[in-house]
Parts: structure tokens; sequence; C-alpha cells
């Protein structure tokens, strides 16, 4: 268990990636945080910011009852705000908005409304500060996301597979790409703190093919390496079987079924990590209150696969899995951009 104790090189960590976000002197911020988000991360953003010599506020909404038959974890969709209005024109009028929210705004329903205005969003994912100080902003991984992203935007098709089974194809004309390097600086966008994610929506009707999930293999929604193989099968972006003996495949055939919905099923997005400081082993130096697992979703060459809503095919759910998968092979075009888990040297 890490102390909650407010550390003077978390408040610098926070000074540095604000700075990122071209927070300056005399600067409206609005820090957005519901009554179970972590009070850390919410008191070290406010001494940051009056350390910069900004002007913070404080909107605080209360933790919605959850209206699921199961736990939400890591969903990108925080239902904190609740469609209420005079947040929504606080947050617009800010200009900054450091998202301190558990599930955090980046498909949340208000986000479009918020971002039109002009406002930028800077997510702080649920993470002890522990892990934040340790992957703070780097120029450098910045244009090597910016370089996938481009790629992705250009591919026609890409193909994942791996030693453990994996054989997928996924059709990448008018995906939607969004690459993520940890801060944004620019009016009307958003971007999440930890970064160095590339990660894109396919159209509907994208990807088919076989899934396996080796073991060691990560389930973040359940917090959890694998003990023992999953294999799903893929049609026109759903999972038609999920077949596998052991705890893992029978916890996610139940969480899937719980939800009674069938975009539950659904691909949300296909992409990779790139962050040099994230660490595959980061998930067993936590306990599960400290760790969000934003980290594992940017260890570099990891495959991330995630299931769940993709507004850009139209499907809209809360059920939600992001399962990074290490030992694939990703190839764009033909191009080998991971190999056997390895990041190649492509992006500059």
């Amino acid at each position: 268990m890490l102390a909650d104790r407010i550390e003077a090189k978390w408040i610098d960590a926070f000074c540095e990636i604000f700075e990122r976000c071209a927070v300056k002197a005399g600067d409206t911020a609005a820090i957005l945080s519901e009554t179970q988000s972590r009070p850390l991360n919410v008191h070290i953003a406010e001494l940051a910011l009056l350390r910069m010599g900004a002007r913070p506020f404080h909107v605080i909404v209360p933790t919605p009852r959850n209206p699921h038959p199961v736990p939400v974890r890591s969903t990108g969709a925080s239902e904190a705000i609740g469609k209420l209005g005079p947040v929504v024109t606080a947050l617009q009028q800010a200009g900054f908005v450091v998202d301190c929210t558990i599930e955090g705004l980046m498909h949340a329903v208000e986000t479009p409304e918020i971002l039109k205005a002009g406002a930028r969003i800077l997510v702080i994912s649920n993470e002890h500060p522990e892990a934040l100080e340790r992957m703070r902003p780097d120029a450098a991984l910045e244009k090597r996301v910016r370089a996938a992203a481009k790629m992705l935007r250009g591919t026609k098709r890409m193909r994942v597979t791996s030693k453990a089974g994996t054989d997928l194809d996924v059709i990448m004309e008018g995906a939607s790409t969004v690459g993520v390097w940890g801060w944004t600086d620019r009016p009307g966008t958003l971007a999440h703190w930890p970064g160095g994610i590339v990660v894109s929506f396919p159209k509907s009707g994208s990807v088919n093919g076989t899934i396996v999930m080796a073991p060691g293999d990560i389930n973040l929604t359940f917090k959890r390496y694998l003990s023992s193989p999953v294999t799903m099968t893929m049609r026109d972006d759903y999972i038609t079987d999920l077949a596998g003996e052991g705890a893992d495949a029978a916890m996610m055939r139940a969480y899937l079924a719980s939800w009674g919905d069938r975009e539950a099923y659904a691909v949300s997005h296909v992409g990779w990590g790139m962050n040099p400081g994230a660490r595959y082993e980061a998930l067993t130096m936590y306990d599960q209150r400290d760790t969000n697992g934003t980290e594992l979703r940017a260890v570099p060459g990891n495959f991330l696969f995630s299931t769940g809503a993709n507004e850009f095919a139209g499907r809209y759910t809360a059920g939600h899995f992001d399962l990074p998968m290490m030992g694939t092979t990703i190839e764009l075009d033909g191009v080998a951009v991971i190999k056997d888990g390895v990041l190649q040297d492509v992006f500059g």
C-alpha cells in the first residue's frame, strides 16, 4: 500500500504535464472530480496549478449510482456529469479542464459539447501519482506516436498474428485513429496521462478472424494476468465464440453475458502501446485500488484489443474489455510495426 501523502516530486510531475498543456500564469482551469475520485490527485492538481500561477476552481459532482448489472471499470465514459447543464457550461468556459473523474471523459456524452466550445481536456487516469510520476511528458514519445497515427490513417489493412494462434484481419479504410502521447495544448482537444498509445476504431463490419490470448496476457477490466488461454472467434466485428477452460475464460463469458447487450461483444478499438516508461509487470506492484491499469495499455509492443462501444461504427454500450496482448506481430499493409511483441524501429 502506497501512502496517500502529498509529495513535492508529484507536484513537480503535475506541473510538467500542465506546462506541456500550455497552462500559463493567470489562466483559468477547472478541476473536475466526483465524490469517489482519488483525493490525492485532485489535491495535487490544485497545488500544481497554483504553483504555476493559474486560477483553478473545483467542480465536484456526486458519484452516480451504477445503473448496470455488474461493476464497471475503465470505460473512458464517465457518467458523473449526468448532462447537468451548469457543469457543462462551467467546463466550456474554463479553457483548460483537469479531468479527475474515475472513468474519465474520453467517451463521455458531454465531451463533444465541451470540446466544441474550445476547452482542452487532460484526463488524469485514476492512477496513484507514483505511477504518473514515472511516466512524465516525453517529447520523443510525441514524435513517435504522431508518426504511428499517421501510418495507421494511411493503412488499408491490419493483420495481427501470434505463435499462440491469433490470426486477425482488420479493414482499416475509414477507421478513426487517435494517438495519445500524454498531453494536449490545442483548444478543442482531449488527451490522457499516462500516454503512449495509438488506437483505431474500425468501421462496422471490418474485423474478422481469431484472437488467442495466451497465459501472461492481460485483462485490464479484471486487473489480471491470464493463467490459461482464451480463444475468441470474431465475425463481422462480434465475438461469436469465446472458448477456454479455467477462470479467465469463465469470468469473461459471464461478464459479457451479464450485460444482456450484443454490443458488449463487439470490437471497440485496435492498436498498440509505445511508452518506453510503461512496464509490463507493473500490475503486480500495486494494490488494486492503487492502479487503473493505463500503464499496461501503453507497454511498448503490446497489441491493445478492446471490446465495447465504438461510436464511429454506431455502437454504444458500457460493457468494456481492454485486453493488452504480448508476443503478437502486427502488420500494416504488409509492413511489420510490431514483431513477436517487439515494437519495430519504423516511427523515428
